[in-house]
């Protein structure tokens, strides 16, 4: 019975926050105050523990997430501290995927920032409790209360402050915590590790007695019997108070917010015990849930689930691939059951069966050997060579599909080639180890000219994975200027045929179909439906239209670009005897709807990008014009001390360079955050020009 407690005192958490908000500051004092870090590191220095990359250190950004485990009050807390640029954004989505809660970071005087928004999304997409901290409070122009506004009105939650600041900016003093009704202040020359629990100055007493009605409010309101007790006079306990607290953010009824700023060592020891009692445990979320594998390659069967039981059969799911001169390493989220080192698995995703060489529990980059791992844990495997991520690992008896992971759209390409015949190899291992890392990456080759080409998710991403290429793999490689990752759609529908007929003595090819497409709503993606009734084309051939029709979609309609958002119907038709044939049908097919998307209102789409620009007031107008000037929209303008906060979109195509322009614009004052937004239509003019650009007219 010792594995459930220690489950119950298991916390796997993500830190999760837009770019610069201090998620790996606060990720380096929760090591140190855990007793994991023998010192602070700073990302500034290139000293950060969780930024083990080079690139991490040389650029002061994090670009991969890293996984640590350290211990508070005897609770096991495993956390992953996330990137928070755009480009990265498949950490965000793979970590939240396997996490049970995270804690959000913002800054006192940015707020809620457009890759805040991101986030926050995804975590509500994935159904993770979250702690607010509001980080930076020591800052000039800060305003906690109205980040927790902002909180409100932009990401539409149910935000709770616990504590609140005494003092703000300069001014900053310590925090007053609502639910003990004490003052927290921190000894500054002890490096933040000492603190003082002193009662409330007597000038702060009203305002701190008025925000804890206004919390308890808040919190009752999620829990009918409670609220019964506090609407009859009665008084709640501090532990009462956190267990209505704890089922409110397990259910996602509401967000604690926090305070703190984690540079000067003030306010992380109050979020470990946030993070302690109120996110959940493994134990606390429902149980897993997945597919039996089908009869056929490819196919889900009844849904099926786990609980979280180190007796029940083992699931795993592989949420991160990492390359490593030593091995390569396989990260996973264990849902149930126990798996030994060197033990057999089964990756019932592929139908393989595979020998786990060792488990590692994983420190930033540093590796600790473990004989065995459980329900709950998140570790590290070497020696699994056939799975990738988003595979579901189980016991070969019982196997689940689990959900795979979301992967971003693509909006950027570069052609790459080594510069000497001796690269061609290395280049292409390395391509592939690093496509294997990274699903938001690909490769593929150009049918025509046969260039290589890769894409990804913006300039930094693409920019970060050359370097690793030359600098890890040791390749000498060109790379061309980055281009858009347009795409093709229609926009009515319509009907027409495709026939594929060849006779040249003996047997012959007959195909023939009639097909109907139709658009589809923006991320709708591509959805194939047989209409025929009576067996008008046989059962067999069915398949073959629609792969023909899916290869058709890669080939494009006017300039070669793939087609989204479409939906095909396959409405009649007809066969022969003897001269029908899989081919036959498969060419008929593709045919059939190249003819079709003609008729149908093609446009061609280019990804517009949600962009945010950070600006002094005096550059404001130099700002709004550029950005009108590279077919900008601009959506809002916000002004917070001094500072034009400017929200927009503007096309891909005409954000190249933009860093560099805004810098000279503003003399460096200015700064800006861009991330994809949806595909939209070109203007006509310019699509007529991008077609026949590409097409060689």
């Amino acid at each position: 019975m010792a594995k459930p407690l220690t489950l119950q005192k298991t916390r796997n958490i993500g830190i999760i926050a837009h770019i610069d908000a201090g998620k790996t500051t606060t990720t380096e004092r929760i090591l140190y105050y855990t007793g994991r870090a023998y010192k602070i590191g700073e990302v500034h220095e290139g000293t950060a523990t969780m930024d083990w990359m080079d690139q991490e250190r040389e650029r002061g950004i994090t670009i991969t997430a890293a996984a640590t485990t350290c211990f508070w009050k005897d609770h096991r807390i495993q956390i992953i501290d996330t990137p928070g640029h755009v480009d990265f954004t498949i950490e965000v989505e793979r970590s939240l995927r396997v996490l049970d809660g995270a804690v959000v970071v913002f800054t006192a005087v940015e707020g809620v920032e457009p890759q805040s928004e991101t986030v926050w999304r995804q975590a509500d997409r994935h159904h993770v409790p979250r702690l607010c901290f509001v980080n930076k409070i020591d800052r000039v122009g800060s305003n906690f209360f109205d980040v927790v506004n902002q909180i409100v009105e932009k990401l539409k939650a149910k935000p709770v402050p616990l504590q609140i600041p005494y003092g703000e900016g300069e001014e900053f003093k310590g925090i007053i915590d609502l639910v003990t009704m004490k003052l927290l202040v921190w000894d500054e020359e002890a490096a933040g590790m000492k603190y003082d629990t002193l009662e409330i100055p007597a000038e702060l007493e009203a305002s701190a007695k008025e925000w804890r009605e206004k919390m308890i409010e808040a919190v009752v309101e999620e829990d009918e019997a409670v609220m019964t007790r506090y609407l009859e006079g009665q008084t709640l306990s501090v532990d009462e108070l956190k267990g209505v607290i704890r089922k409110a953010v397990m259910g996602s009824k509401i967000f604690p917010v926090i305070l703190g700023t984690a540079f000067k060592n003030k306010g992380v020891q109050p979020l470990l015990d946030a993070v302690i009692d109120y996110l959940p445990s493994p134990l606390d979320v429902p149980p897993i849930k997945g597919h039996k594998p089908g009869k056929a390659a490819g196919e889900i069967g009844d849904e099926i689930s786990r609980e979280c039981d180190p007796d029940a059969p083992f699931s795993a799911l592989c949420f991160k691939l990492m390359t490593d001169p030593h091995g390569n390493l396989t990260f996973l989220r264990v849902y149930s059951g126990t798996v030994e080192s060197g033990g057999m698995v089964w990756n019932a995703t592929r139908s393989k069966r595979e020998r786990l060489g060792r488990l590692v529990r994983m420190h930033a980059n540093k590796r600790e050997d473990i004989p065995n791992a459980f329900a709950g844990d998140i570790v590290a495997a070497v020696g699994l060579r056939e799975t990738r991520t988003g595979d579901s690992l189980s016991d070969d008896k019982n196997p689940i599909i689990l959900e795979t992971i979301r992967i971003p759209h693509r909006v950027i390409d570069i052609a790459i080639e080594p510069k000497g015949t001796g690269d061609v190899e290395k280049l292409a291992v390395a391509l592939q180890k690093l496509a294997m890392e990274d699903p938001s990456f690909a490769v593929e080759t150009d049918s025509e000219t046969g260039q290589t080409i890769i894409s990804g998710m913006g300039e930094l991403h693409l920019d970060v994975l050359v370097t690793r290429i030359k600098r890890e793999f040791g390749v000498d490689a060109n790379v061309g200027k980055p281009q858009v990752a347009y795409r093709e759609g229609i926009t009515k529908t319509t009907e027409g045929e495709g026939k594929y007929i060849k006779q040249a003595g003996g047997k012959g090819q007959y195909g023939h179909v009639v097909l109907r497409v139709s658009p589809l709503p923006q991320g709708g993606g591509f959805e194939f439906v047989n209409e025929i009734k009576g067996g008008k084309i046989p059962a067999e051939f069915i398949p073959s239209i629609e792969k023909g029709v899916e290869e058709a979609l890669d080939s494009g309609i006017q300039a070669g670009y793939q087609v989204v958002d479409v939906k095909v119907e396959l409405i009649d038709g007809s066969f022969h005897d003897v001269d029908s044939s899989e081919m036959a049908f498969k060419i008929a097919a593709s045919v059939g709807f190249k003819d079709c998307c003609k008729m149908a209102g093609p446009v061609l789409l280019e990804p517009v990008m949600s962009v945010q620009v950070v600006t002094p007031e005096q550059y404001m107008g130099e700002v709004i014009g550029d950005l009108n000037s590279r077919r900008g929209k601009i959506q809002s303008m916000e002004n917070r001390v001094g500072t034009q906060f400017i929200n927009g979109t503007v096309p891909l195509a005409l954000m190249f360079g933009y860093s560099t322009d805004l810098r000279s614009k503003t003399q460096g004052r200015a700064s800006y955050t861009m991330e994809f937004s949806q595909y939209a239509p070109v203007p006509t003019p310019i699509a007529q020009e991008i077609i026949r650009r590409t097409m060689g007219a």
